[in-house]
């Protein structure tokens, strides 16, 4: 399971991130904890307490969580990548402060005499597609996307993209919705094209309706016998 942000340095005093809170990855820890699950939480910087009994790794960087993941991923049944994992980094990490009076790196130049400045970003690892990718056979994966247009036409377009099980798509912007609240509405879209919408809901409760979701794919592997 990932879970917050990323944090791409520009300095050693900067860097680009999101308002990820971490929120409902970690209450889908303690959820799946509460269910009996050995749980790995990758967690990017966050000021939550981890559920106890998890097993916790931290990371700070797009290509750190990438890195975990991979490593994490291929002993698991279950992968759910909550994690708003930044898309870009800037090309290069300035080892000093950037001054203002003296902007000197590659990645950052000057224009002009009005102090602004442009920067080179390069792509962040897709670690969603990445496991996706080497997803195992019988392995249920679900991933995350915060929108801000079509729920269920842009949730249906990463399942099939990326090889996912189920995605939870949820609207970005709107009060008492997405990023740092406690309470959150979605609308989930398995394999099968089936949509479950997932009204207005504290965190937690949203991640037992997601797992009762996912727990439902997990019985449908081939080969499995039933009562197994």
């Amino acid at each position: 399971m990932t879970a917050g942000p990323t944090r791409e340095a520009i300095d050693p005093a900067r860097f680009i991130s999101n308002p990820s809170t971490g929120k409902m990855g970690y209450a889908l820890a303690a959820e799946a904890l509460a269910r009996g699950a050995d749980v790995t939480l990758i967690s990017g910087p966050t000021h939550l307490m981890p559920p106890a009994g998890v097993n916790l790794v931290r990371v700070t960087s797009a290509d750190e969580m990438f890195r975990a993941a991979l490593n994490q991923a291929s002993g698991v049944d279950l992968v759910l990548k909550t994690a708003a994992v930044a898309d870009y980094r800037p090309e290069q990490r300035a080892r000093s402060k950037i001054k203002k009076e003296a902007l000197r790196r590659r990645s950052v130049r000057s224009r002009g005499g009005d102090g602004t400045i442009s920067m080179r970003m390069v792509p962040t690892p897709d670690i969603l597609e990445e496991v996706g990718r080497r997803k195992k056979p019988g392995q249920v994966l679900v991933g995350f996307a915060a929108e801000t247009g079509d729920l269920a036409a842009n949730a249906l377009k990463k399942l099939r993209r990326k090889n996912l099980d189920m995605v939870v798509a949820n609207r970005i912007g709107a009060a008492g919705e997405g990023f740092e609240s406690d309470t959150n509405r979605a609308i989930a879209v398995d394999r099968h094209g089936k949509h479950t919408e997932l009204p207005l809901m504290s965190k937690s409760d949203m991640a037992r309706a997601i797992l009762d979701l996912a727990e439902r794919l997990f019985e449908e592997r081939p080969g499995r016998r039933a009562g197994a």
